[in-house]
């Protein structure tokens, strides 16, 4: 089982190094979603992630995730072959958490510096976009 904290690492960069990692068979497990970063221009990013949520209609979809660890699940998946089995099985091999839950405060995660992100500004993290898309909070 792979343990792997998405803080400050590229959101493309960790999407493919996960879905990799199903297909190779392993299960993955990523904390901190909400602290992953999108690089690029503010406002490009977050119309590019708007206009996604705007595709199609309410009643027959496409459904884009609103909250990070669900957008970031299916970025992984978008990186699937999720039309065949080993694509499907894969996937239910991922858990996403947007941070770190109780039952895994004692694990150690693998940070991967090869995807950190270096910039000082020019990044969104994946809460701010889910906070713009709409996200509900529960109090």
């Amino acid at each position: 089982m792979l343990y792997i904290d998405a803080d400050n690492s590229i959101y493309g960069r960790l999407s493919t190094y996960v879905a990799k990692s199903l297909l190779n068979g392993e299960e993955v497990v990523v904390v901190n979603a909400a602290k992953a970063v999108v690089t690029g221009r503010r406002d490009s990013v977050l119309q590019k992630f708007l206009h996604m949520r705007d595709i199609g209609s309410v009643r027959k979809g496409p459904y884009y995730p609103r909250t990070p660890d669900k957008i970031l699940r299916r970025s992984i998946g978008d990186m699937l072959p999720k039309k065949q089995t080993r694509g499907k099985e894969a996937l239910r091999r991922c858990t996403v958490y947007a941070f770190v839950p109780d039952e895994l405060k004692g694990k150690d995660f693998l940070k991967i510096d090869k995807f950190a992100n270096e910039k000082v500004n020019g990044f969104v993290t994946l809460a701010e976009i889910a906070k713009i898309m709409g996200q509900k909070v529960r109090e």
